[in-house]
């Protein structure tokens, strides 16, 4: 129960304090369960950020309770699910309630500024972090410039992207492990 607890309080301290979505949030999620609690490997963090990307919903949420439930099984899930939302429901809630009377302030504008400057950082981190975990080799190399390629210049879905770069995988390594 103690780690539920731990695990809980450490998604609820991500929660409140990251802003910017699911992205922003995942340099501090490895930092948490990866190199401070070392609850899983590095690559386990990353089999899970790829499912995460793969399922409907929040990368920041689905990652969570991947993680959660990989430490603490259906009850950890549930923990680590809270943890992470609770935060973002409270500020919603407070903001709710109160955002029209403040959101007119100069220093509150500003504030709002400084913090949409830091987000794109917290997603450079995040790639730079995770792309140290992929192998390098032509193969990925060849995947990472035809996604940036589709996505960017062709406009294609990263949605589309992502299935088509699952079937290949399933498609190129079933064939190394038969």
């Amino acid at each position: 129960m103690k780690k539920l607890l731990t695990m809980f309080w450490s998604f609820f301290k991500i929660g409140a304090f990251t802003f910017g979505g699911g992205y922003a949030m995942i340099p501090l999620i490895q930092g948490e369960v990866v190199d401070n609690k070392k609850w899983i490997s590095k690559e386990d963090f990353l089999d899970i950020l790829v499912i995460s990307q793969s399922f409907p919903g929040a990368l920041a949420v689905n990652t969570s309770i991947f993680i959660g439930y990989k430490i603490g099984g259906v009850i950890g899930a549930i923990m680590a699910l809270l943890g992470t939302v609770l935060p973002s429901f409270m500020t919603i809630l407070l903001i709710a309630a109160f955002f029209m009377e403040f959101r007119n302030y100069h220093y509150v504008d500003l504030a709002f500024k400084g913090i949409s400057a830091a987000v794109p950082m917290l997603i450079l981190i995040a790639v730079v972090s995770l792309s140290k975990s992929v192998e390098k080799n032509y193969i990925n190399i060849i995947i990472i410039l035809v996604t940036v390629f589709l996505i960017s210049i062709l406009n294609i879905h990263p949605v589309i992207v992502i299935l088509i770069a699952g079937l290949y995988g399933y498609l190129y390594y079933r064939k190394k492990v038969e």
